[in-house]
């Protein structure tokens, strides 16, 4: 792939808040963002996640262990945000926003510099509230599209969304996988049909091949599980390597 090509092509980094603990995730982001990741998405440890594969779920059980609590999100946003430009999302899923309040955390991450909110389990015939939020506050929202999506389904998440759309490489939980599923591929036109300006990739993508091979057709690929891995076995200079590893630039 030539610089051209994929000089506005993102590279967006997935880790835990928390893990594993608040400063070494702080750092493991800038780490990231230092050698070649170009957004981080971090991700709000749950108790209960549905969507996580099980590298990921070992990671928020290790950051809750610790003590994570939801304020420590914001926290973690504003000290990436002192130190870099870069896009920073938080993926959740729904229920500690609703026990947070949404106004409220849609107010707290603006003012953290948060840039956007993945919301993997919560449609957008679903989420008046953090539409009308998000509205307000300026905040990108990003839902997400999978192989098995309906055009009628994927038009109304076109619609919704602000920023990019999150298309699901495959059917089930987040882990890297040696070959990327040809239904993203297939998906990503039906839904830049369906209305979405941007899309990104994510689930299963572990290395710098597939990488490049994702930026061939959508605007973004997301590693998270081979991020975390890293993290787990050598911490920052883990998030450093892999960061430097898996970018095509």
């Amino acid at each position: 792939m030539s610089a051209a090509m994929s000089a506005d092509k993102q590279l967006v980094g997935y880790l835990p808040v928390g893990f594993p603990d608040l400063p070494a995730s702080i750092d493991s982001a800038l780490a990231l963002l230092d050698n070649g990741v170009t957004a981080i998405e971090f991700g709000i440890p749950y108790s209960d996640p549905v969507m996580d594969g099980p590298v990921i779920q070992e990671a928020a059980n290790e950051a809750l262990e610790a003590g994570f609590r939801l304020p420590q999100v914001f926290e973690a946003i504003a000290a990436v945000r002192a130190r870099s430009d870069a896009p920073l999302y938080v993926m959740t899923y729904w229920n500690p926003i609703l026990q947070y309040g949404v106004d409220r955390f849609a107010d707290d991450f603006a003012a953290a510099g948060g840039t956007g909110l993945i919301t993997p389990d919560i449609t957008p015939d679903a989420a008046a509230d953090w539409i009308a939020a998000s509205e307000r506050t300026g905040l990108e929202r990003v839902f997400l599209a999978a192989p098995t999506s309906t055009d009628e389904r994927l038009r109304m998440i076109a619609e919704a969304t602000r920023g990019w759309v999150y298309a699901v490489s495959t059917m089930g939980v987040t882990g890297a996988r040696e070959d990327l599923d040809s239904k993203a591929r297939a998906l990503v036109p039906r839904i830049r049909a369906a209305g979405a300006e941007r899309v990104h990739v994510g689930i299963g993508i572990s290395t710098a091949a597939q990488v490049a091979e994702v930026w061939e057709y959508a605007d973004g690929a997301i590693v998270g599980s081979a991020i975390v891995r890293a993290i787990q076995r050598e911490g920052v200079a883990g998030a450093a390597r892999i960061a430097a590893e898996l970018s095509p630039r």
